[in-house]
């Protein structure tokens, strides 16, 4: 799923050639000749400029050419070569990091019981992934919400992507970096409480449950490296951090999600864009899910999604070994059925032919054992790597890469039935029966799909409608938002997207300056948040469609750290609804996306 790169740093595409042997390291005659032709224009498709690039600190980018996603290309460059290439890039020297000392409370109350009151908590507000907030966790009407105003932002420094989706709860707000720091913020006043530095970027939502030992709760979430982590939620003590995946190109997309003292945690990965070097032996990594003891963070059981082993599978024209069956990364979160004792997965496309038969899949996993009890195999044949020039690891047949990135959804409808919503890539939406191995109950195509179209990262469900964001963005016509009806698929209403915010008088909206939906939308009754591409949060009547209110994130932001931050593209994760007042993160550097690096919050006066 090439849209799943949060991190443009860690897509830097480098041309393998010969290392440079001068003493002192040239970075940008190193850059020169081996970024260039990817990163300059016309460059590669999905391969970030250098100017969008300098977002990011050296740090991040040695990282990435180290152990990150670059690691490959990057093995045969000295230390002293990386260094001199990522300060080249960001522009800066050594130095220019996260200060977490910035905007830190005057006191530490006590976090108490955080479940207690209104709170979200992991991806979708609870193991359903629903994304809807009821009213009594929302304490938002309908009729209040054209009253909403910015009460408070916060900066992040290094940060060109607002990757991960705010968790709140007891009056905290946590949430993870691009840099891998992990914060608990003030939820009413943004002042910094604690925080944590994990060893990679994290990108997940943040998963908070109480203790097995009675001290407290803790907070789960993964990294980019494949790390899963537990902290203490009051203090940001670290109580245990695991590996769940040692692949190179291994990372932790969807947020952990707690069930009975377990933590159930998906593994999605970027070989696809490791595989686009074409010396990279492709391909050997499989999606999986892991389920942990979350007291102790053992492994119970892992289940790779595809039950075969990768080995050699013939070889290239040029004689190189290829390898598979790879691919069916899981991007998203869990969903659990705990009456049917299951949890559902939604799987990526396969890397190899011929695709795995549950790559682009909702599957079935056992709570208890990892068996996989039946899958649904949603678009056949989607093989599918980053391909440029004579690629020896490209597919014959390449796939349209119409894989999943969103949670699926169970509902029960107002009728007392369950339904399992699901949305792709492809543009197709789809209600499947949990009671018949996931049977088709009803179709709804949202848009015409695209390799960063359709449904991207999710869509939200009450109990009568479901409602979805297509993104297309980077199609002629993206955006468009849809209710449909939970029974039927029937189309209730569908509102056209709005003049971009971006292209307005006296600014410029870059590469990417339109109103495609890729982040997560969020209803409450009433209701519909819906960030966009072109900078704008936007609120809908869930009645209707219509827009009842809007904010444009396209400007510098005063804010309570001081860092500088300013807003930009909302893609990945969405909105946030607690105890009145709504939290969304802003900026998303990627093709088609525009940066940002600020956390914003709404409230009404």
């Amino acid at each position: 799923m090439t849209c799943r790169t949060p991190s443009l740093a860690l897509v830097l595409v480098l041309v393998a050639t010969t290392t440079l042997g001068a003493q002192t390291p040239d970075g940008a005659a190193l850059f020169e000749e081996r970024c260039a032709q990817c990163h300059t224009p016309p460059g590669v498709d999905r391969a970030p400029t250098l100017e969008a690039l300098r977002g990011r600190g050296p740090d991040a980018i040695v990282n990435a050419l180290t152990d990150g996603l670059m690691q490959v290309e990057g093995a045969d460059l000295t230390g002293p070569e990386r260094l001199a290439v990522a300060v080249f890039i960001a522009g800066t020297d050594r130095g220019d990091t996260t200060d977490t000392t910035l905007g830190a409370c005057e006191s530490a109350p006590a976090l108490g019981d955080p479940l207690a009151a209104p709170s979200w908590t992991g991806w979708g507000a609870g193991p359903r992934n629903l994304r809807f907030q009821p009213a009594e966790h929302a304490r938002l009407t309908a009729g209040q919400v054209p009253g909403l105003t910015l009460r408070w932002a916060v900066g992040f420094a290094d940060t060109t992507s607002m990757w991960a989706q705010p968790t709140v709860a007891g009056g905290h707000l946590f949430i993870g970096g691009q840099d891998g720091t992990v914060s608990a913020f003030d939820a009413a006043t943004g002042c910094r409480h604690w925080a944590y530095e994990a060893s990679a970027g994290v990108r997940t939502a943040i998963s908070l449950g109480a203790r097995s030992d009675d001290r407290g709760h803790a907070l789960f979430f993964g990294d980019v490296d494949a790390n899963v982590y537990a902290i203490d939620a009051a203090t940001g003590d670290e109580l245990w951090t695991r590996e769940v995946e040692t692949h190179p190109g291994a990372r932790i997309t969807g947020a952990p999600v707690l069930h009975d003292g377990r933590l159930y945690v998906t593994v999605s990965s970027l070989e696809e864009a490791l595989a686009s070097n074409p010396g990279y032996p492709c391909c050997t990594f499989r999606g999986s899910v892991v389920a942990l003891d979350a007291a102790t963070g053992d492994e119970i059981w892992k289940r790779y999604v595809i039950p075969e082993t990768p080995g050699p599978d013939g070889t290239t024209a040029d004689g190189d070994q290829r390898f598979g069956p790879a691919g069916a990364a899981i991007w998203s979160a869990p969903t659990v059925d705990a009456g049917r004792g299951v949890l559902y997965v939604a799987t990526g496309n396969a890397y190899t032919q011929p695709a795995a038969e549950t790559s682009d899949s909702i599957m079935a996993i056992e709570l208890t054992t990892g068996a996989i009890r039946w899958w649904n195999q949603l678009t056949p044949g989607d093989a599918f790597i980053i391909c440029r020039g004579n690629n020896p690891n490209c597919p014959e047949d390449a796939g349209p890469d119409h894989d999943f990135g969103a949670s699926p959804a169970l509902v029960t409808m107002s009728n007392g039935r369950d339904l399992l919503v699901v949305g792709q890539k492809s543009g197709m939406t789809y209600g499947l029966d949990p009671k018949s191995d996931g049977g088709v109950v009803w179709r709804y195509r949202a848009g015409p799909g695209s390799a960063l179209g359709g449904i991207e990262w999710g869509f939200a469900v009450d109990d009568e409608k479901a409602y979805f964001a297509n993104s297309g963005l980077i199609t002629p016509e993206p955006g468009g938002l849809s209710a449909v009806r939970l029974r039927t698929g029937e189309l209730v209403w569908y509102a056209e997207p709005p003049p971009p915010l971006c292209a307005g008088e006296g600014r410029s909206g870059g590469f990417g300056c339109n109103a495609a939906l890729a982040a997560a939308i969020t209803a409450i009754p009433g209701v519909i948040f819906s960030g966009s591409n072109d900078g704008g949060l936007r609120a809908h009547s869930a009645d209707t469609g219509a827009v009842i209110w809007t904010f444009d994130t396209n400007r510098e932001f005063e804010t309570v750290n001081g860092v500088p931050a300013s807003g930009g593209s909302m893609n990945a994760s969405g909105p946030v609804v607690v105890d009145g007042m709504v939290y969304v993160s802003v900026g998303y550097q990627f093709i088609g996306s525009r940066p940002g690096n600020v956390l914003l919050a709404f409230g009404l006066n």
